[in-house]
């Protein structure tokens, strides 16, 4: 039998996690209300200044000097593109550097040099700048080319994105506001049609970019900077204490420092800056754990001051949802844990009713999710509606990742310096047939063990599941399948994902030795 408290505590604790959720979750609704009833709507306060003109010294106006930034890291199949079209930005050349911050230690050091001797040639300002070791890893890359930085601006690139030849033209008239201190710009997807995975993904993202950053940019809420696709006012940079590396996501930390020192942000949707999205599940798993550790990092930084600074206090909530957005999977790892509890508990003592009862209005914020990916979907443009099955896909397969998202949280105490690890990437586009997977090129990651414990939790909450079908507990039964089904779903992706690996690299091994006997001499 378990004890009566065990049992009154896990009712405590439902409640309790199921309020916070439905706060969090209400919150992403109104999100989603408030940028579909301002529809068409430019971003921010600097309305007059989206139909900025090229620079041109021609009419004696002074140009503003820009350095482009672009850090890599181990990027064979990418760096030389975005080398390429880093140099094709329109900007007068006389204002225009380039430093291409690599860090690399293969073959991509060959090709940034090709690339940069190409450009070079043919007049253009860059500099191919290598360090002696990765100390910082990318907040200490740019760190070390803010030294040499000639640009009063900084727009800032990662490997895998593809910026228009209009970006500069787009976005520095902002900054004739002085007090702007970045500007940030959408997230487009180089191959969203290369697999079911890309798709899901560019769906998430799209939320983000079309809802979450352009709500906080209408009501001039604090955002972030998210790394890459931005320009930043190098005086910003130095006034909000530069680049650091004490967190996972020097982007959101640096972004938050610079608004509680008193510079805003601006939003540009309508600029897209097209990147490549993870094609290995291990990669994404990989990207989503920085993140989420990097986001906790930045909360118990900073989220003391931005509740104690003097910004309004719908900014200052705004903030703290946005810093604390990852425990939303913490919370619904608690939920799977005591799901059971919750389902004997209700069936032992009757006036737990009246309790749980709160608990399932509190979980109708269980719609959120599903309403903030069709929103961002509906502001794309027509046709959202078929994209419903993928919003239902990607809203299941969220909640497996709740288990990646509490290992990041344990090991900031386990881990205490982490090394900061890159998203592989793979040149793959919108034309690349899945048929040349991503499986035969370089920067696979090792299998991730985590998955037994995917399967485990998935296991024991399809046991909740059938505990509370058992026992007439259908909120809590819908939830936990939810939660089963995610969950290992994720794990067996994974498994399976890394089985092809293995394939390939055999069949790649037995085409190598067939060559090398052809090749050898009798």
């Amino acid at each position: 039998m378990i004890d009566d408290a065990i049992l009154i505590f896990a009712g405590v604790v439902y409640v309790v996690v199921s309020g916070l959720l439905f706060v969090l979750g209400t919150n992403l609704s109104l999100l989603s209300i408030l940028v579909l009833l301002r529809k068409g709507e430019r971003q921010g306060a600097d309305i007059d200044l989206v139909n900025a003109q090229p620079a041109d010294d021609s009419n004696g106006e002074p140009v503003p000097t820009v350095t482009v930034q672009l850090p890599i890291y181990n990027e064979l199949y990418v760096a030389a593109r975005i080398i390429k079209a880093a140099a094709a930005l329109e900007h007068p050349g006389h204002a225009l550097e380039i430093q291409v911050l690599d860090d690399s230690d293969d073959e991509t050091v060959a090709v940034v040099e090709r690339a940069v001797a190409e450009v070079a040639g043919t007049g253009v300002d860059i500099h191919h700048v290598r360090r002696d070791d990765r100390a910082g890893y990318k907040a200490g890359a740019l760190r070390e080319g803010m030294k040499t930085a000639k640009g009063e601006f900084i727009a800032i690139f990662d490997a895998d994105f593809v910026p228009p030849p209009n970006f500069l033209v787009e976005t520095l008239g902002h900054f004739d506001n002085p007090t702007i201190g970045f500007v940030q710009c959408r997230w487009g997807h180089i191959n969203k049609d290369y697999s079911w995975m890309t798709r899901l993904q560019s769906l998430a993202i799209d939320g983000h970019f079309m809802v979450e950053q352009a709500a906080r940019g209408l009501r001039n809420y604090w955002f972030n900077f998210n790394g890459t696709a931005g320009v930043w006012r190098a005086a910003t940079i130095e006034d909000a204490g530069g680049w650091t590396a004490d967190t996972l996501t020097e982007d959101l930390d640096l972004s938050y420092r610079a608004h509680l020192a008193g510079w805003r942000g601006h939003y540009r949707e309508d600029v897209e800056v097209p990147g490549e999205l993870p094609a290995q599940m291990s990669s994404f798993r990989r990207q989503q754990h920085r993140w989420a550790r990097g986001s906790f990092e930045t909360a118990a930084k900073l989220l003391p001051q931005v509740l104690r600074s003097d910004a309004p206090l719908a900014t200052r909530f705004q903030a703290t949802a946005h810093l604390t957005a990852y425990s939303i999977h913490l919370m619904l790892f608690t939920l799977a844990l005591i799901y059971p509890l919750v389902v004997v508990g209700g069936d032992r003592f009757m006036g737990f009713s009246t309790l749980y009862g709160l608990g399932y209005v509190f979980a109708i914020s269980s719609l959120s999710p599903g309403i903030f990916f069709a929103t961002g979907q509906h502001r794309l443009g027509p046709g959202w509606w078929r994209r419903i099955p993928r919003i239902l896909a990607v809203t299941v397969l969220g909640a497996g990742f709740m288990l990646n998202t509490v290992r990041a949280a344990v090991q900031i105490f386990t881990k205490p310096n982490p090394e900061f690890e890159r998203t592989a990437k793979f040149g793959l586009g919108e034309a690349e047939p899945v048929g040349r997977s991503w499986t035969q090129k370089r920067y696979q990651l090792r299998f991730d063990r985590i998955v037994y414990a995917e399967y485990l939790l998935g296991a024991y909450c399809g046991f909740g599941a059938w505990l509370a079908i058992d026992r007439g507990n259908w909120g809590v039964a819908i939830y936990a399948t939810v939660f089963s089904i995610g969950l290992i779903s994720i794990a067996s992706i994974t498994v399976g994902q890394t089985i092809s690996v293995h394939r390939s690299r055999v069949r790649r091994a037995r085409v190598v030795e067939a060559e090398r006997r052809v090749l050898a001499p009798t």
